[in-house]
């Protein structure tokens, strides 16, 4: 069963009406990979009547008062990703394609989704129940945070959304709890980790942030409270936070804990239709689902913490493995669905290999606070092992009905490096079955000083994976290549630094790379903290390309091809 996406669908559930109502920016697909299906399903499965309208026309009430108004409140995402990175490329020019819209045409999504979303609501319901938001554009936008689209430090979405509370994170538990404290007519959430909300003064036991009209013309103080905010994203010590708004601050209580592997498992056993909802039907096909629908899940977080990517500060960097007989039972049940043609697209999370792997020290002590698990090198603390991944690919390469497993998402090749046990087996393996082609890594870059401000490993490290993969393949017979995504024009990145590039791909990878891109600062990245404030993480000055020309020269300089020789040139 689908949730709810129109009246018909609610009244045939013998609703007379809804607890909830989610909007979200994407169209609806009904699959354990989008974050509003999988808050719908867990808020169903609790026995709350839940629907959903996906995309609404902004210049009427007719989508958005189609399903009524809801009794305990409203959810509103963007959607998968921040709005204005699916709307618009690192050079502010328009997407057209949008893979997460029906029909592919990106016309559906606003700008700022979450704040148009929310004044939608307002402006057809006055005196509304409470307005949730949550997804990943509200959470790495909670804070006072430096927008590239506007190059200004915007207030906490939260206020300009005329929002209630902000649920961060992976907030399936937490928005349990407030349906739960609405339901039974307890407003107050101060008690409720992992939200975001509104007070007219600060909270005396929490850490004070510099207000927003400070931090939003002083690149120093905005540097403090970035820094006060990244330490205290961790869920085991951090403490609460304030900070002045306007007359208003925003109170952002602790991190909640990333749910258990048993809790993760039962999400995704929840039977989703790996489809997009009937609704769309008219408007085209979904092309995200060409590589989500046979796609399993095995783990979420990142310990990888890359300065340019949003993963860990909305998902975390503590890992939640699932349990191998679920992920089995998910495969097989992939196996049972009409178009299943016998292969497992991927099978992965945010990082693939970092399935069964995790930090050494008890989980009371989290993550920790001033040193990166894998910056510049993998911490001694970290258990670095692919054999846990290697039992369970075999497994999934003996169900019937399966006849391919592949790993689409990429792998860090400095993991593989660094697992003297079980690495060079992984690497074998994985070449010999699971890679379709092309095996992805994200190197970005091969000078150390670029390298280090992105928290990637260096270009010997690179330098020594591609020369083992290349052997691999050798030995095993088999002709795979290296898909390897790079990036031009991060903070500290030159002219000189991208032919520099230019001479090692062509050296080390021997082919032009496609797979580049121009760095877009995304809200409460560390690199979004790089190129406001110009200054690297040691506080002292980095150089950073702004002009947008400037910036795709840094681009085509690398994915120039090289011209062809003329017969007879020498």
């Amino acid at each position: 069963m689908f949730i709810p996406a129109t009246p018909e669908e609610v009244a045939a559930l013998g609703w007379k009406g809804l607890d909830v109502i989610l909007v979200t920016g994407d169209s609806y697909i009904d699959s354990p990979h989008i974050g509003v299906a999988v808050i719908g399903r867990v808020l169903m499965e609790a026995g709350y009547r839940v629907g959903i309208i996906p995309q609404p026309d902004m210049t009427d009430d007719r989508d958005i008062s189609r399903l009524g108004e809801p009794e305990l409140f409203w959810g509103v995402t963007g959607g998968c990703m921040d709005s204005m990175i699916a709307n618009y490329t690192a050079s502010r020019k328009h997407r057209r394609r949008d893979d997460l819209t029906a029909g592919g045409v990106n016309n559906r999504r606003p700008d700022r989704a979450v704040i148009a979303y929310a004044n939608l609501i307002r402006r057809y319901f006055k005196q509304t129940k409470p307005i949730v938001l949550g997804g990943i554009e509200a959470s790495l936008r909670r804070i006072s945070h430096y927008d590239f689209w506007s190059d200004t430090v915007r207030r906490s979405i939260l206020f300009d959304a005329r929002a209630d509370i902000l649920a961060y994170g992976m907030a399936e538990e937490t928005i349990l709890e407030i349906a739960g404290h609405l339901k039974n007519k307890r407003p107050a959430v101060s008690d409720i980790a992992g939200i975001c909300y509104i007070a007219p003064q600060p909270r005396p036991d929490y850490l004070l942030l510099p207000a927003h009209p400070v931090v939003a013309k002083d690149k120093g103080a905005f540097a403090d409270m970035f820094a006060r905010f990244s330490e205290n994203a961790d869920p085991v010590r951090a403490n609460g936070l304030c900070q002045q708004q306007d007359t208003r601050f925003l109170i952002q209580n602790p991190p909640r804990l990333p749910i258990s592997g048993p809790e993760l498992d039962r999400i995704h056993e929840f039977g989703f239709h790996r489809d997009a909802h009937p609704i769309h039907q008219a408007q085209g096909q979904v092309r995200a689902l060409d590589t989500l629908r046979f796609s399993i899940i095995t783990h979420r977080g990142c310990f990888g913490d890359c300065a340019f990517c949003a993963i860990a500060v909305h998902e975390g960097r503590i890992i939640t493995d699932r349990s191998e007989a679920s992920i089995l039972r998910e495969a097989a049940a992939l196996a049972t669905h009409a178009d299943f043609k016998g292969i497992i697209q991927n099978v992965g999370g945010p990082t693939a290999n970092m399935y069964g792997m995790g930090c050494r020290r008890p989980e009371s002590s989290g993550p920790c606070k001033n040193k990166r698990c894998l910056g510049p090198s993998p911490c001694r603390h970290l258990d670095v092992r692919h054999d846990r991944q290697m039992d369970l690919l075999r497994r999934l390469r003996r169900l019937a009905d399966v006849r391919k497993v592949f790993i689409g998402s990429g792998i860090r090749h400095d993991l593989v490096l660094h697992d003297a046990r079980f690495g060079r087996e992984y690497l074998e393996e994985i070449i010999r079955y699971h890679v379709s082609g092309q095996l992805k890594i994200a190197p970005e870059h091969c000078e150390d000083h670029i390298l280090t401000l992105m928290g990637k490993p260096d270009a010997a490290t690179t330098e020594k994976f591609v020369d083992l993969f290349q052997r691999t393949c050798k030995s095993e017979g088999v002709q795979s290549f290296l898909t390897c995504y790079l990036m031009a024009a991060f903070p500290g990145c030159t002219l000189a630094d991208m032919r520099r590039l230019k001479q090692f791909t062509r050296r080390v990878f021997r082919f032009t790379p496609e797979q580049v891109q121009i760095f877009t600062p995304g809200p409460a990245t560390r690199g979004a903290l790089m190129y406001h404030t110009e200054k690297g993480p040691d506080g002292k000055a980095v150089f950073v390309e702004k002009n947008t020309k400037n910036k795709e020269i840094q681009k085509q300089e690398l994915v120039e091809k090289p011209p062809k020789k003329r017969p007879g040139s020498r």
